[in-house]
């Protein structure tokens, strides 16, 4: 592994790959190799890795540099990639974290997979995620994948692998999407910055349904440039990889919010200090920073749950009900009875929207813990009943599901250690739709302003 300073790879960004690889300093062969000894080396610990393309990705990275040769701007020029095992990669099995699921290769590209090689990023490989996607720890029949601050710990869910393989340098970039938090929730556990884009801005086609629309797929990194980057590609939207200091604008008006969504959950008060402090550097560059606690309607969140258990029942539909951990045969169980009884309505997800949207008029953003506790436990929770998973789940990520539910833009951005756990500490950025780019602008300044590890100590 590349541990020279003097070399083109050394800062391990995607924008310092892609540059050097444009710039002929280093080519994409090169960029790829060091991802899969970084893989090779790390993913023994943390099982982030469900599948592992070394002969395929080292040919593709070849490819790119024939591209990149003959004139071809590519803006993820030679970027080694990961991608999280609920979209379809061509070539390659897709398994959802689940027994039942088949594992033949994929006839054809999810669009985000194929923007992401359009624009000459390599797949290295496919990340883990618990079964079908549902609950916030990534564990499945495949193994367990741990955190790398803690291998005790979770990194998250779903898109823990992705989440653990940043964490841990094996990676510059990962796909996450986010169907009740699941890109903010393991970002927050290991310390990356993630972002869930509102909707309709990156194509989704998650599943049967896209979990009845709380669903998207969002980028995943170490820096905030890197995330906006990748954003840009798999959104089609280059002008969001141009990331604006929020210090250089007007003032943003900022509500700070440690009010749990779930009534009765407590919040760990050094991820309280941790929002606090973060607010109050932005206070400090300017910006208008105030304490204000908004209602969670209890309508919104027996949406987001209806949606939740009906996308699982949907996308367990044709699947083997025998081979299904028994939790997510209830889970999707209860789906079928929501879907019966004609529980899915608009009204209640809608008037949440239009009160999210009323006070994202207000304010700017809103601040908000991401985790109310240090991650849960690395464990084999598949074994264990849908009523434990339940209880581990609510009570130490409540902060995300929100905004599934009004479909708005939101991120995580790392926020500082945890004295006592030593797990990292984020905090969560929300903005009306189609201000992705006050969000990585509001980012950009914090990681500035307050700038983190951008891999866990281990592996740095």
């Amino acid at each position: 592994m590349s541990t020279d300073t003097t070399s083109p790879l050394h800062e391990w960004t995607a924008t310092s790959v892609t540059a050097a690889v444009t710039a002929g300093r280093t080519t994409a062969v090169d960029a790829v190799r060091e991802s899969l000894a970084r893989l090779e080396a790390r993913d023994g610990q943390i099982a982030a890795f469900q599948v592992v393309r070394a002969e395929a990705a080292l040919r593709e990275a070849a490819a790119v540099d024939r591209l990149v040769a003959a004139g071809q701007h590519l803006p993820l020029a030679g970027v080694p990639v990961a991608i999280k095992d609920n979209i379809p990669v061509e070539g390659e099995p897709m398994r959802d974290g689940s027994a039942a699921t088949e594992g033949y290769p994929q006839l054809a590209n999810h669009e985000v997979v194929r923007r992401l090689r359009a624009a000459g990023a390599v797949i290295v490989g496919i990340t883990r995620v618990p079964e079908l996607c549902v609950f916030g720890a990534t564990d499945s029949v495949w193994g367990i994948t741990r955190n790398p601050w803690d291998l005790e710990r979770t990194p998250g869910g779903s898109s823990g692998g992705s989440a653990a393989a940043l964490a841990a340098g094996i990676v510059p970039i990962a796909h996450g999407n986010d169907g009740m938090g699941s890109i903010r929730i393991p970002a927050a556990c290991t310390g990356i910055v993630g972002i869930k884009p509102g909707g309709g801005v990156v194509p989704c086609d998650l599943g049967a349904t896209d979990w009845y629309g709380l669903s998207e797929n969002g980028s995943m990194g170490t820096t905030v440039a890197d995330v906006a980057l990748m954003l840009s590609v798999i959104a089609g939207a280059p002008e969001l990889a141009h990331v604006a200091d929020a210090a250089d604008g007007p003032a943003l008006r900022i509500a700070v919010s440690t009010r749990a969504p779930v009534q009765g959950v407590s919040v760990d008060r050094e991820h309280v200090r941790a929002l606090f402090q973060t607010a109050g550097a932005l206070m400090n560059a300017g910006h208008d920073v105030e304490r204000f606690d908004p209602t969670y309607p209890q309508g919104a969140a027996i949406a987001g749950l209806i949606r939740w258990f009906a996308g699982t029942a949907a996308d367990a539909e044709h699947l083997d009900p025998e081979l299904l951990e028994p939790r997510i045969r209830r889970h999707a169980a209860i789906g079928r009875q929501v879907i019966a009884r004609g529980l899915l309505k608009d009204g209640p997800r809608d008037a949440w929207k239009q009160k999210a949207s009323d006070l994202l008029t207000t304010y700017d953003v809103l601040m908000t813990p991401v985790l109310a506790q240090p991650p849960i436990e690395a464990k084999r929770w598949g074994d264990l009943s849908w009523a434990t998973s339940m209880a581990a789940n609510v009570p130490w990520a409540p902060f995300a599901a929100p905004w599934n539910v009004a479909s708005f833009p939101a991120m995580s951005v790392p926020a500082g250690v945890h004295p006592t756990a030593g797990t990292p500490m984020s905090v969560q950025l929300v903005a009306r739709p189609g201000r992705e780019d006050v969000l990585l602008s509001l980012a950009s300044t914090i990681e500035k302003l307050r700038p983190w590890p951008r891999v866990a100590p281990a592996y740095r």
